[in-house]
C-alpha cells in the first residue's frame, strides 16, 4: 500500500482519482476507468470519508470524457504530435487515450506527486513524467518544439495566480509552432460556487483564477485563439443527465436554459 501525505491543491487529486475510479463501477460507465480503481485500491487512504455523492462521480466523469475525446481528436490529425498532461495529478488519462508510440506524452506535476505516480502507475512507450511545480517553467525546456503540441490541463487552472496561467499561456504560445490548449474554467461565481464544496474546502486548496469571457484570453495571450466552447455538461443524447439523481437533473435543466449559470463551468479549446 502506497501512504500519501498530501494538503492543500496536491490534496484534490484524491478527489478526483476517487471519482473516476468509482464512477467506473457504475452501471453505464463513461469512463470505464479500470487504472484508476486499481490506484485506489493501492492507495493507504479513507476514502469513503470523502462522502462523495455519485452525482459527483458523474459530473468529474462527463469533464474528463470530453477532454480525453478532444485529446484523442489531436492524436488522430497529428499522429506524431506531442501532449503535455499539466497538473496530472493520479489521472489515468495516458492510459484511457492509449496513443500510439509515436506520440510523446508527457505527465507534468509537483515532483512528490510524479514519485506516486511512478508507484502506482506502468510505463508505456513514448511516456515520459516530468516533476515541477507550474510555477517554474523550466521544464518546458525538455520539450521538443518540432511538434505541434497540446496542452490538458484539467482541474489545474483555478488554484494558479492569474499571471501563472497566463504566463504559461504565453510561454506555450511562443515556444511550440503550433497546437491546441483545452481546460476547463469558471466564472467568477462558479468559482465561488466550487470553492465551497465541502471535499475542496476539506483540502485547504485556495482556488484563484476564474475567466468570465473566453475571447478575453485572446488580447491577453498572442496567438490564441477560442475554437470550443462547452458546457461541463452538455451531453447531446440525454443519456448522462439519465444517469443524475431527479434533484441534479432539475438543477441540470434550469442551468442549461438560464446562461449565466451554464458559464459557470465550461470546457475551452483553444488554437495557437
Amino acid at each position: 500500500m502506497e501512504k500519501v501525505h498530501l494538503t492543500g491543491e496536491k490534496a484534490t487529486l484524491l478527489i478526483t482519482l476517487h471519482a473516476k475510479a468509482e464512477e467506473s463501477r457504475l452501471p453505464g460507465s463513461l469512463l470505464q476507468d479500470h487504472h484508476a480503481a486499481e490506484a485506489v485500491a493501492r492507495i493507504d487512504h479513507d476514502f469513503s470519508a470523502l462522502g462523495m455523492r455519485r452525482d459527483e462521480m458523474i459530473g468529474l466523469a462527463m469533464r474528463a470524457y470530453t477532454l480525453d475525446a478532444w485529446v484523442r481528436e489531436f492524436i488522430a490529425a497529428h499522429r506524431g504530435a506531442t501532449v503535455l498532461h499539466l497538473g496530472c495529478g493520479l489521472d489515468s488519462r495516458v492510459f484511457r487515450v492509449a496513443p500510439p508510440p509515436e506520440v510523446s506524452w508527457f505527465d507534468v506535476d509537483y515532483p512528490d506527486v510524479i514519485a506516486l505516480r511512478r508507484a502506482l502507475y506502468p510505463s508505456r512507450p513514448g511516456y515520459q513524467l516530468l516533476g515541477s511545480p507550474m510555477s517554474d517553467l523550466g521544464w518546458l525546456s525538455r520539450i521538443p518544439t518540432d511538434r505541434p503540441v497540446l496542452v490538458v490541463a484539467e482541474g489545474l487552472f483555478l488554484y494558479l495566480a492569474e499571471d501563472e496561467v497566463l504566463s504559461l499561456l504565453r510561454a506555450v504560445a511562443t515556444q511550440f509552432p503550433s497546437g491546441e490548449i483545452a481546460f476547463d474554467a469558471y466564472s467568477r461565481m462558479g468559482l465561488a460556487l466550487a470553492s465551497r464544496n465541502r471535499m475542496f474546502r476539506a483540502t485547504g486548496a485556495v482556488m484563484r483564477w476564474s475567466l468570465d469571457n473566453p475571447l478575453d484570453l485572446e488580447a491577453q495571450v498572442p496567438g490564441l485563439r477560442l475554437r470550443d466552447e462547452q458546457w461541463v455538461y452538455e451531453e447531446s443524447d440525454g443519456a448522462q443527465w439519465a444517469r443524475f439523481s431527479w434533484p441534479a437533473r432539475a438543477a441540470v435543466w434550469l442551468m442549461r436554459r438560464v446562461a449565466p449559470l451554464r458559464r459557470l463551468g465550461r470546457l475551452l479549446r483553444y488554437r495557437y
